[in-house]
């Protein structure tokens, strides 16, 4: 990968977090937001709500947390003029009538504590002394902000959307609050955080979508402990197939390029875990790069996957 991407990728991390104070537009239904939403686990942030067109109280709906919040609705209100345009696909495939209607949740990141939240902590635990040095080093390189040794803070990220921030979306929507009903989604990291979720809180998530999944934690693969001992942790923690879903996929052009090979251990680890494609899905494209636009392209994939009637 070139400087200019890697540093183009670098950019994309620590961007996604410059505060936007105007409402996302929507294509249809509604944004609600939560500005700041205060939590005793993690930094404030603003939670935007889309509810579909035609939301109404006599009925329930399932719910899709997702991570970089501020990424998903409106071009225009993000730093790379790019979205998710999660209204508008889902819009799209509601009206086909091919898949349930849900409410998203979008959480914001929290700017420079955005690795730190996503990067899948128990993890990183395991891993030694020097290789713990060795992803410090490495992310710092990348410009990643580290204070000393790199101190992953997901354990509290997941505990501020199970214990506080899913508590207040239950009592304030008419949402079904069960597993069944209750997924997670996210891309890069946020398809790191969303494959954590899952596997440490089983019993809250019952599906999850990892898109363009950055299984290297770090910018590189050289020396780079982090993608067996995320395999590690799979390997130990999927949740039973019996009752979760997974999605997972990639693509081949600036930072997705890392995941293919990866990408591929991991499948195997599915097939071993019992996963079949009733319960799991994993994409490859070919020529698609790391970037909003790639993932709204694709997004009907993972939402027609995930919340099939």
């Amino acid at each position: 990968m070139s400087k200019f991407l890697t540093l183009l990728s670098i950019m994309a991390v620590t961007l996604t977090a410059k505060a936007q104070n105007p409402l996302p537009k929507v294509v249809s239904g509604t944004l609600e937001r939560v500005t700041d939403f205060k939590s005793t686990y993690v930094t404030s942030r603003n939670v935007d709500i889309w509810l579909p067109e035609g939301y109404s109280k006599s009925k329930r709906y399932p719910v899709l947390y997702m991570h970089d919040g501020q990424m998903l609705y409106d071009a225009e209100s993000s730093w790379n003029k790019q979205a998710w345009d999660i209204d508008d696909v889902a819009s799209g495939l509601f009206s086909s009538g091919t898949i349930k209607e849900f409410i998203v949740v979008g959480v914001w990141n929290g700017g420079e504590s955005r690795h730190s939240d996503y990067f899948p902590q128990k993890a990183f635990e395991s891993l030694t002394k020097i290789e713990k040095d060795t992803v410090t080093a490495q992310l710092q390189r990348a410009s990643i902000r580290i204070n000393g040794l790199f101190s992953p803070q997901s354990d509290n990220y997941l505990k501020f959307i199970v214990n506080e921030l899913k508590p207040y979306i239950d009592k304030t929507y008419s949402v079904y609050t069960d597993r069944e009903n209750t997924f997670v989604a996210g891309s890069s990291m946020g398809g790191l955080i969303s494959m954590y979720a899952i596997c440490e809180y089983p019993k809250v998530f019952g599906g999850a979508a990892c898109m363009s999944t950055h299984w290297v934690g770090t910018f590189t693969p050289e020396n780079n402990p982090v993608p067996d001992v995320f395999l590690d942790y799979l390997k130990n923690n999927l949740p039973n197939p019996k009752d979760h879903s997974l999605y997972f996929d990639c693509g081949d052009r600036t930072l997705d390029s890392l995941y293919p090979e990866i990408q591929k251990k991991v499948d195997l680890l599915m097939t071993e875990k019992g996963y079949d494609e009733t319960n799991w899905m994993t994409g490859f494209f070919p020529g698609a790069d790391h970037s909003e636009n790639a993932w709204s392209e694709r997004l009907h994939i993972p939402l027609g996957f995930l919340f099939k009637k």
